[in-house]
């Protein structure tokens, strides 16, 4: 299951990166070759935004690759240490469990009423709702590693903390 949620949000990231980069490669080339850009270019790269940065999220947080300040652990016993990391990553699914409940609601209303973007009418019903669907999978993610065994021994492993 772990390799199967690495593969699909590393996948959709992945591709709505690959799509920023081609759609600003037309968009510069049609600018400079043709003086004409790509019409609604910035907001479908600010949708893509969303969907690499969201998609992103569960990946960095199973992989712990997030920002770790640690300059208290030499000095706290490893008891102590087991104790925050699991409070931690409670509150982090708590709070991202709540943003998800949060963001679907909003992609609800936005359905409802129809918003769309400015330029191109594109629904944004359905990004706030993958917004949210990839804020609660984070959630999910935080929840387990709250309860995982390996957690000590897989975060003891990584480098790059500060």
């Amino acid at each position: 299951m772990k390799k199967s949620l690495e593969i699909l949000v590393s996948t959709l990231a992945g591709l709505a990166l690959m799509a920023i980069m081609v759609l600003t490669f037309l968009d510069v080339t049609g600018r400079k070759l043709l003086s004409h850009s790509i019409t609604g270019s910035l907001e479908l790269t600010e949708l893509l935004m969303v969907v690499v940065i969201f998609g992103a999220l569960p990946l960095v947080s199973l992989k712990g690759e997030h920002v770790v300040f640690d300059s208290l652990d030499a000095v706290l016993p490893r008891f102590v240490q087991r104790i925050q990391r699991t409070l931690v990553h409670l509150i982090c699914a708590a709070l991202l469990l709540g943003l998800g409940y949060l963001m679907w609601n909003t992609g609800s209303e936005f359905g409802i009423t129809g918003e769309t973007t400015a330029q191109l009418k594109i629904a944004k019903a359905p990004f706030i709702h993958g917004m949210g669907v990839l804020c609660a999978l984070t959630g999910l993610v935080h929840l387990y590693k709250a309860f995982s065994p390996e957690e000590e021994k897989e975060e003891s492993t990584e480098g790059g903390t500060l």
